[in-house]
């Protein structure tokens, strides 16, 4: 295929299972780089957690907490959740009781309880938020509780993913990992069917089918891996490196 660009899923796809980059992944993409192709980044991370990985690869475009903001040179677009959306659906999530809830707004991540991998901001009022906070993402998880079990009546502006089958995050249906790919392709005049994505979870199932060339991680969920066009090594084993060098070897 002629690709002009190859998008990237972070975790449990180009990052290995200890969130390290190899070397060989790094010379891999930079060299593809160097040749012209655009390299773009998908993740449902804020921009905060992936500073180091930009600074190891220069991405021509990231969109971040599953396209609810995606930067693509000095152009910023944004997808936040309605306010009064995003207080109903954290009335539900308040009255389950023990549920883990945390934001990831426009002043960074707050949560109603300690989170020590995630450091954020604790407090109690968090049901308040909403009315002076620009909110892109509420995730919420349980420790008894499956993610699917997690039940909330969502209002039509607002959709669900379930993250590593363990954390539900809710997001406005404008914020799609997809429609921010789209708006980075676009950025750069590049056509879907000139892209390769590569991912292992539920939102990477529309990129997957989308682009000219789907490939999923031989870790991804079975669901992923139904829907992909090739299915290269896990995440630990340099799957997408692998993949591109034999790409580019047979052209």
């Amino acid at each position: 295929m002629d690709f002009q660009a190859i998008i990237v899923d972070f975790d449990r796809t180009l990052l290995h299972t200890d969130k390290t980059i190899s070397d060989y992944t790094v010379k891999v993409l930079l060299d593809l780089q160097k040749s012209g192709v655009r390299l773009f980044a998908a993740t449902a991370r804020p921009e905060r957690t992936i500073t180091e990985y930009c600074e190891i690869i220069p991405f021509d475009a990231v969109t971040t907490l599953n396209g609810a903001r995606t930067i693509s040179g000095e152009n910023v677009f944004e997808n936040p959740m309605n306010t009064h959306s995003a207080e109903e659906i954290l009335r539900q999530l308040d009255s389950i009781a023990g549920t883990v809830i945390s934001l990831e707004t426009g002043n960074g991540l707050y949560a109603n309880t300690d989170i020590p991998i995630w450091k954020p901001t604790v407090t109690n009022n968090i049901l308040d938020l909403p009315g002076t906070e620009k909110i892109y993402k509420i995730l919420a998880s349980h420790p008894e509780m499956p993610a699917e079990q997690i039940n909330v009546k969502l209002p039509e502006d607002a959709y669900i993913s379930v993250a590593d089958q363990k954390l539900i995050q809710v997001m406005s249906v404008s914020a799609k990992k997809w429609n921010g790919i789209q708006k980075m392709l676009e950025s750069y005049d590049i056509t879907p069917d000139q892209a390769i994505y590569f991912g292992d979870d539920n939102d990477d199932i529309e990129p997957i089918r989308r682009c000219g060339c789907g490939v999923a991680v031989s870790n991804a969920l079975e669901c992923v891996r139904d829907v992909a066009d090739y299915i290269t090594e896990s995440n630990d084993e340099d799957g997408v490196a692998k993949f591109l060098t034999g790409l580019v070897q047979s052209i």
